[in-house]
């Protein structure tokens, strides 16, 4: 049975790892937070799986070069300097790095992918988001993976195709863009629904999440997966075959 190390186990993402783990046939080798021996549980797991936070990457990443254990990343609000220091770890050891590990989410950004670079521009694409009141962070990542999966379909720039945050008299649709809403209430553990709307049809693409086991599921599976892989970087799609 594969020993997996949760990083930042005491968060709601590691503590449902933790409760998941055996049904997906894995172990728990440990967990650590902040001020934790993180070399020690890289050295006692089979796979590390970090859930905590970009400020903690870096030493997470040494630690499991260091002691060459595979990681699952699946910790959110990297930027490009995290990304840098994933693709410098990858070189040493194997990282599969998510912004949803949700296998239903993941096969949902490859049809919108599809989708979006089999129809033309004159189909409108809309990312509309729902999390619970709590949520800090406007779009989520998932909507914005969502949004990199369009506008890799369509081959365009996301970051220049994206429109966010319509509000006033002029908020014409501009041609070819990719635009986000997001919406806050309840405890909603999150739904995304992609749109595709041309003159007379639309085509709607979406996921609803009822409960965050669904991610620490896919997490496990990640972890599984990623056990024994050649070093480099993955994605969830890799563990899809996508």
């Amino acid at each position: 049975m594969i020993s997996i190390g949760i990083l930042g186990s005491e968060g709601r993402m590691g503590r449902a790892i933790a409760e998941i783990a055996e049904k997906c046939g894995a172990s728990i080798a440990g967990g650590v937070d902040e001020g934790g021996d993180i070399e020690a549980l890289a050295a006692a797991s089979d796979v590390l799986v970090d859930f905590s936070v970009a400020d903690g990457l870096a030493d997470h990443l040494a630690a499991a070069r260091t002691e060459k254990t595979p990681i699952v990343i699946g910790t959110t609000g990297l930027d490009d300097a995290h990304h840098a220091l994933i693709d410098e770890a990858a070189q040493d050891i194997a990282v599969l790095q998510a912004a949803n590990t949700s296998l239903g989410v993941n096969l949902l950004a490859h049809l919108v992918r599809d989708a979006a670079n089999r129809l033309g521009e004159e189909w409108d694409i809309e990312i509309v988001e729902m999390h619970h009141r709590h949520k800090v962070d406007a779009p989520s990542g998932t909507a914005q993976l969502l949004g990199e999966a369009a506008a890799e379909g369509r081959g365009v720039d996301l970051t220049s195709a994206s429109e966010r945050g319509r509000d006033g008299a002029d908020c014409k649709r501009e041609p070819g863009a990719i635009g986000f809403a997001s919406l806050r209430g309840g405890s909603v553990a999150g739904d995304h629904s992609v749109v595709l709307a041309a003159d007379g049809e639309r085509l709607e693409l979406g996921h609803r999440a009822e409960s965050r086991e669904i991610f620490a599921r896919g997490a496990v599976k990640a972890a599984l997966w990623l056990d024994g892989k050649a070093a480099g970087r993955y994605a969830m799609g890799d563990v899809l075959g996508l």
